[in-house]
């Protein structure tokens, strides 16, 4: 670079150092430019987080992304300046067009949290969504119930627009309307919460719709292209879902916590030092090579990602704990251990399949699993020596919001044929595990600790269906990966048959086109 280049570079950045706009005005330069968090994160190398707190101001902008986010500004502002036009007095707005499919995802309406990560309240006033009044705000300072949790007005009554408020004399500062002398009947409290999840349910998973819709209008009836666009925004549309079920907890997740060594990857060519017992089981009784007639089924597991969700993830800082200081049912991590021999080969191994023997890290779900099994109830091995954890404060529902809303998406699309949102569906809950590690696609999340233990925990829920196949009669001939399960005699009358998230269906395609094959048996 020649000296006047550099000089020329130094005084741009200069410039745009000294006219950084407000938070306000970053958020009305992206709003007026019809651009979503997601696309303004992408575009200057950053978590969309990051720019919500940009715009709220609970942040200033800092390098890499400073630099990149200043120019955005600075080319919006020139395309949509500021107006210095006195505002005129409202008038009345027409009820919204509910036939019309807003921009989906980050176009809507978010609420204003403090650095906790909790919703902020402000003055009560009506609710932009429904009507009803409440104490939360949008980020724009407008009322807004946390997380699109609206709530109904009364039996029968049909949500008030605020946009039919009557507006204040124009000389008079706007202010709630008095609230009305006869009392509207009241809902017992837990009926209230049902109705008012429900509708929050509800709304988000309109969010999924229009994702959908949107893409397959652009694509022009393409489906092929719609589904490779949905594919292509999943990371960023199903962060904003997470965002949306979670608007009034307290733990801020982006609050990474110092991992120890035993979590990062040694180097991208070398394996995970965390061991998530992935199984790899063929029972020794039964071979494709041996004549017979046995009948075996190859069965698949559906969304086994999605339920395992549901699990016991670390939402502090993991703490290191000698021996088994560290073991707590309220608590989760990795730990090294040592198994027990495991002597029943009729039945997958519940640690997996391994080269070597001796100690190895295990997560969370591997440990509980075989703390299970070694319990007076199973009493099918002896309990693992305990060496070492890393381990922290946790809880099971940490995800299931997000577990629920888009199993509901999920049978939903199943029951109307629709390909196009399954598909979606399951690029987002795979994408969203698959990259809450150290990945370059997913900068707002980085929990190699929970991708191993969800990974683990799904391992362990196909290790319970084929010990529960067993207990019924049925022989475990094979069992691979997450949903894959091979077994004798009647299946049917141990799992219910078909595509929903606790069932399970025949694996086409496998073997024989059928799912099923025969073997026979090699003398033991």
């Amino acid at each position: 670079m020649s000296q006047e280049n550099g000089v020329e570079a130094l005084l741009e950045e200069a410039r745009l150092n000294a006219s950084i706009p407000s938070p306000a005005e970053r958020q009305r330069l992206r709003e007026a430019a019809n651009l979503s968090r997601a696309q303004i994160a992408k575009a200057v190398g950053v978590g969309r987080t990051t720019v919500a707190n940009w715009e709220t101001g609970h942040s200033d902008p800092t390098p890499p992304g400073r630099l990149p986010y200043l120019k955005l500004l600075k080319g919006l502002a020139e395309i949509y300046p500021a107006t210095s036009a006195p505002a005129a007095v409202p008038e009345p707005a027409a009820a919204p067009d509910t036939a019309a499919v807003p921009p989906a995802f980050a176009a809507a309406p978010e609420t204003l949290r403090g650095p906790d990560g909790r919703a902020i309240e402000g003055d009560p006033g009506p609710c932009i969504r429904c009507g009803v009044e409440t104490a939360y705000q949008s980020t724009d300072g407008r009322p807004l119930h946390s997380g699109a949790m609206c709530q109904p007005a009364g039996p029968g009554a049909t949500p008030a627009a605020p946009s039919a408020q009557v507006p204040a004399p124009a000389v008079v500062p706007a202010a709630p309307a008095p609230a009305s002398p006869t009392p509207a009947p009241a809902y017992n409290r837990p009926e209230r919460r049902a109705r008012s999840a429900a509708r929050a349910q509800a709304d988000i998973t309109s969010l999924i719709a229009r994702a959908v819709q949107e893409e397959a209008e652009r694509a022009g009836g393409d489906e092929e292209a719609a589904l490779k666009a949905l594919i292509k925004r999943a990371i960023p549309d199903v962060m904003a879902l997470f965002n949306e079920t979670r608007a009034t907890a307290r733990y801020d997740y982006t609050a990474y916590p110092a991992l120890p060594d035993i979590l990062k990857k040694p180097s991208k060519k070398d394996p995970d030092q965390i061991w998530e017992a992935r199984p790899r089981f063929h029972h020794p009784g039964y071979s494709l090579r041996a004549p017979g007639d046995i009948k075996v089924t190859a069965l698949d597991v559906n969304a086994a990602y999605l339920s395992a969700l549901k699990c016991w993830l670390p939402i502090g800082k993991l703490e290191h704990h000698a021996g088994s200081d560290g073991v707590d049912p309220k608590r989760s991590g990795v730990h090294l251990i040592t198994p027990a021999e495991w002597a029943h080969p009729h039945l997958p191994d519940p640690i997996g399949d391994r080269d070597e023997p001796g100690a190895l890290w295990v997560t969370n779900s591997t440990l509980r699993l075989l703390q299970r099994l070694s319990g007076p109830k199973y009493a099918l091995t002896d309990a693992p020596v305990i060496h070492e954890s890393w381990t922290s404060g946790a809880t099971e529902n940490f995800l299931d919001a997000l577990r629920k809303l888009l199993s509901a998406a999920r049978d939903e699309a199943i029951e109307n044929q629709d390909t196009l949102t399954l598909e979606y569906v399951k690029a987002m809950y795979s994408k969203f595990i698959s990259t809450m590690g150290e990945s370059i696609h997913n900068r707002e999340m980085v929990r190699p600790d929970w991708m191993h233990i969800i990974h683990s925990q799904a391992y362990a829920n196909l290790w319970g269906k084929a010990f529960k196949a067993s207990t019924a009669g049925l022989d475990v001939v094979a069992m691979m990966g997450t949903d894959e399960l091979h077994l004798t005699g009647d299946w049917r009358q141990v799992f219910s048959e078909g595509r929903g998230v606790s069932q399970m269906k025949v694996k086409h395609g496998d073997i024989k086109a059928s799912g099923e094959y025969t073997v026979g048996t090699v003398a033991r």
